[in-house]
Protein backbone atom coordinates (compact mmCIF):
# COMPACT_ATOMS: atom_id res chain seq x y z
CA UNK A 1 0.00 0.00 0.00
CA UNK A 2 2.82 2.34 0.91
CA UNK A 3 4.48 1.68 -2.46
CA UNK A 4 1.25 2.46 -4.34
CA UNK A 5 0.94 5.77 -2.48
CA UNK A 6 4.55 6.61 -3.35
CA UNK A 7 3.89 5.86 -7.05
CA UNK A 8 0.75 7.99 -7.04
CA UNK A 9 2.64 10.85 -5.41
CA UNK A 10 5.42 10.49 -7.95
CA UNK A 11 2.91 10.70 -10.82
CA UNK A 12 1.27 13.75 -9.21
CA UNK A 13 4.67 15.44 -8.82
CA UNK A 14 5.58 14.74 -12.47
CA UNK A 15 2.22 16.06 -13.69
CA UNK A 16 2.47 19.19 -11.54
CA UNK A 17 6.05 19.78 -12.71
CA UNK A 18 4.89 19.48 -16.33
CA UNK A 19 2.07 22.00 -15.89
CA UNK A 20 4.33 24.37 -13.97
CA UNK A 21 6.97 24.24 -16.70
CA UNK A 22 4.33 24.70 -19.39
CA UNK A 23 2.79 27.68 -17.60
CA UNK A 24 6.22 29.32 -17.41
CA UNK A 25 7.38 28.47 -20.92
CA UNK A 26 4.16 29.23 -22.84
CA UNK A 27 4.35 33.04 -22.42
CA UNK A 28 8.09 32.99 -23.15
CA UNK A 29 7.65 30.89 -26.29
CA UNK A 30 4.71 33.06 -27.39
CA UNK A 31 6.61 36.31 -26.92
CA UNK A 32 9.60 34.99 -28.88
CA UNK A 33 7.39 33.88 -31.81
CA UNK A 34 5.34 37.09 -31.62
CA UNK A 35 8.46 39.26 -31.94
CA UNK A 36 9.72 37.14 -34.84
CA UNK A 37 6.43 37.39 -36.76
CA UNK A 38 5.96 41.06 -35.89
CA UNK A 39 9.36 41.99 -37.38
CA UNK A 40 8.54 40.31 -40.72
CA UNK A 41 4.99 41.74 -40.87
CA UNK A 42 6.28 45.25 -40.08
CA UNK A 43 8.73 45.04 -43.00
CA UNK A 44 5.85 44.03 -45.29
CA UNK A 45 3.75 46.97 -44.08
CA UNK A 46 6.69 49.30 -44.74
CA UNK A 47 6.82 47.96 -48.32
CA UNK A 48 3.10 48.66 -48.74
CA UNK A 49 3.64 52.19 -47.42
CA UNK A 50 6.56 52.79 -49.79
CA UNK A 51 4.64 51.82 -52.91
CA UNK A 52 1.48 53.61 -51.74
CA UNK A 53 3.43 56.86 -51.27
CA UNK A 54 4.86 56.55 -54.81
CA UNK A 55 1.38 55.76 -56.13
CA UNK A 56 -0.07 58.88 -54.48
CA UNK A 57 2.79 61.03 -55.76
CA UNK A 58 2.03 59.87 -59.29
CA UNK A 59 -1.77 59.95 -59.14
CA UNK A 60 -2.78 62.24 -56.30
CA UNK A 61 -4.57 59.53 -54.32
CA UNK A 62 -3.84 56.12 -52.79
CA UNK A 63 -4.52 52.78 -54.45
CA UNK A 64 -7.72 51.08 -53.27
CA UNK A 65 -6.50 47.55 -53.96
CA UNK A 66 -3.34 45.49 -54.11
CA UNK A 67 -4.11 44.73 -57.76
CA UNK A 68 -3.80 48.46 -58.48
CA UNK A 69 -0.45 48.60 -56.68
CA UNK A 70 0.81 45.56 -58.60
CA UNK A 71 -0.26 47.08 -61.93
CA UNK A 72 1.34 50.41 -61.00
CA UNK A 73 4.63 48.70 -60.09
CA UNK A 74 4.74 46.55 -63.23
CA UNK A 75 3.48 48.96 -65.88
CA UNK A 76 3.83 52.60 -64.92
CA UNK A 77 6.54 55.21 -64.63
CA UNK A 78 7.39 57.89 -62.10
CA UNK A 79 9.11 61.20 -62.62
CA UNK A 80 12.58 61.64 -61.12
CA UNK A 81 14.57 64.89 -60.99
CA UNK A 82 18.12 64.38 -62.24
CA UNK A 83 20.83 66.90 -61.43
CA UNK A 84 24.02 67.38 -63.40
CA UNK A 85 26.71 69.13 -61.37
CA UNK A 86 26.61 70.29 -57.76
CA UNK A 87 24.66 73.21 -56.30
CA UNK A 88 27.51 73.52 -53.76
CA UNK A 89 29.87 74.50 -56.58
CA UNK A 90 29.18 78.26 -56.78
CA UNK A 91 31.39 78.71 -59.85
CA UNK A 92 29.56 75.94 -61.76
CA UNK A 93 26.22 77.46 -60.73
CA UNK A 94 27.34 80.94 -61.84
CA UNK A 95 28.52 79.59 -65.18
CA UNK A 96 25.26 77.70 -65.68
CA UNK A 97 26.91 74.27 -65.65
CA UNK A 98 24.56 72.91 -63.00
CA UNK A 99 21.39 71.62 -64.58
CA UNK A 100 18.29 69.75 -63.50
CA UNK A 101 15.90 67.86 -65.66
CA UNK A 102 12.96 65.57 -65.03
CA UNK A 103 12.99 62.08 -66.49
CA UNK A 104 10.48 59.23 -66.34
CA UNK A 105 11.66 55.85 -65.02
CA UNK A 106 9.67 52.60 -64.71
CA UNK A 107 8.48 52.17 -61.13
CA UNK A 108 10.04 48.70 -60.89
CA UNK A 109 13.44 50.20 -61.70
CA UNK A 110 13.27 52.68 -58.82
CA UNK A 111 11.81 50.95 -55.74
CA UNK A 112 12.63 47.48 -54.42
CA UNK A 113 14.93 46.86 -57.41
CA UNK A 114 17.82 46.19 -55.00
CA UNK A 115 15.92 43.33 -53.34
CA UNK A 116 16.69 40.01 -55.04
CA UNK A 117 13.75 38.07 -53.64
CA UNK A 118 11.15 40.84 -53.82
CA UNK A 119 7.89 39.66 -55.43
CA UNK A 120 5.35 42.42 -56.10
CA UNK A 121 2.62 39.82 -56.65
CA UNK A 122 2.83 38.95 -52.93
CA UNK A 123 2.66 42.55 -51.69
CA UNK A 124 -0.75 41.95 -50.08
CA UNK A 125 0.06 38.57 -48.52
CA UNK A 126 0.42 38.36 -44.74
CA UNK A 127 3.59 36.41 -43.83
CA UNK A 128 3.29 33.07 -41.98
CA UNK A 129 -0.42 32.60 -42.73
CA UNK A 130 -2.75 32.24 -45.72
CA UNK A 131 -4.35 35.69 -45.51
CA UNK A 132 -4.29 39.19 -47.03
CA UNK A 133 -3.69 42.53 -45.38
CA UNK A 134 -6.79 44.70 -45.09
CA UNK A 135 -6.35 47.74 -47.34
CA UNK A 136 -8.56 50.83 -46.97
CA UNK A 137 -8.54 54.33 -48.47
CA UNK A 138 -10.55 57.44 -47.70
CA UNK A 139 -10.76 61.11 -48.55
CA UNK A 140 -10.56 62.92 -45.22
CA UNK A 141 -12.07 66.39 -44.79
CA UNK A 142 -9.92 68.63 -42.59
CA UNK A 143 -11.45 71.30 -40.31
CA UNK A 144 -10.42 73.85 -42.95
CA UNK A 145 -12.48 71.92 -45.55
CA UNK A 146 -9.50 70.50 -47.44
CA UNK A 147 -9.74 66.92 -48.67
CA UNK A 148 -6.73 64.77 -47.80
CA UNK A 149 -6.29 61.24 -49.18
CA UNK A 150 -5.60 58.64 -46.49
CA UNK A 151 -4.81 54.93 -46.56
CA UNK A 152 -4.49 52.16 -44.03
CA UNK A 153 -3.08 48.62 -44.33
CA UNK A 154 -3.63 46.36 -41.34
CA UNK A 155 -3.68 42.84 -39.98
CA UNK A 156 -5.32 41.71 -36.73
CA UNK A 157 -3.36 39.76 -34.12
CA UNK A 158 -5.81 36.87 -34.58
CA UNK A 159 -4.68 36.60 -38.21
CA UNK A 160 -0.88 36.94 -38.24
CA UNK A 161 -0.49 35.07 -34.95
CA UNK A 162 -2.76 32.23 -36.05
CA UNK A 163 -1.52 28.84 -34.79
CA UNK A 164 0.07 30.24 -31.62
CA UNK A 165 -1.36 29.83 -28.11
CA UNK A 166 -4.99 31.03 -28.26
CA UNK A 167 -5.10 32.33 -24.68
CA UNK A 168 -1.92 34.36 -25.16
CA UNK A 169 -3.46 35.99 -28.26
CA UNK A 170 -6.62 36.81 -26.25
CA UNK A 171 -4.43 38.34 -23.51
CA UNK A 172 -2.50 40.42 -26.05
CA UNK A 173 -5.70 41.69 -27.71
CA UNK A 174 -7.18 42.59 -24.33
CA UNK A 175 -4.05 44.47 -23.29
CA UNK A 176 -3.92 46.50 -26.51
CA UNK A 177 -7.66 47.26 -26.52
CA UNK A 178 -7.47 48.52 -22.91
CA UNK A 179 -4.79 50.95 -24.12
CA UNK A 180 -7.16 52.05 -26.94
CA UNK A 181 -4.78 50.58 -29.51
CA UNK A 182 -5.55 48.52 -32.58
CA UNK A 183 -5.09 44.82 -31.65
CA UNK A 184 -2.68 44.08 -34.44
CA UNK A 185 -0.27 45.87 -36.76
CA UNK A 186 -1.15 48.66 -39.16
CA UNK A 187 0.35 51.48 -41.17
CA UNK A 188 -1.53 54.67 -42.00
CA UNK A 189 -4.96 55.57 -40.65
CA UNK A 190 -8.23 56.23 -42.47
CA UNK A 191 -9.75 58.04 -39.48
CA UNK A 192 -7.19 60.81 -39.17
CA UNK A 193 -3.99 61.98 -40.89
CA UNK A 194 -0.92 60.46 -39.21
CA UNK A 195 1.74 60.94 -41.90
CA UNK A 196 1.37 57.26 -42.85
CA UNK A 197 2.95 56.14 -39.57
CA UNK A 198 2.92 52.55 -38.38
CA UNK A 199 1.45 51.75 -34.97
CA UNK A 200 4.75 50.11 -34.00
CA UNK A 201 6.65 53.40 -34.48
Amino acid sequence: MKRIIQLVLLVVIVVLAYFLTTSIMTPITFKREYEKRKAVVVEKLKDIRTIQVHYKTAKGYFAESFDSLIDFYNNEQIKVVRQIGSMDDSLAVAEGRVKRDTISIPVKDTIFNHRENFNINKIGDVPFVDAKFKLQTKMYMTPSRIEVPLFEASVHNNVFLSGLDAQEIVNLNDKQEKMNRFPGLKVGDVNQPNNNAGNWE
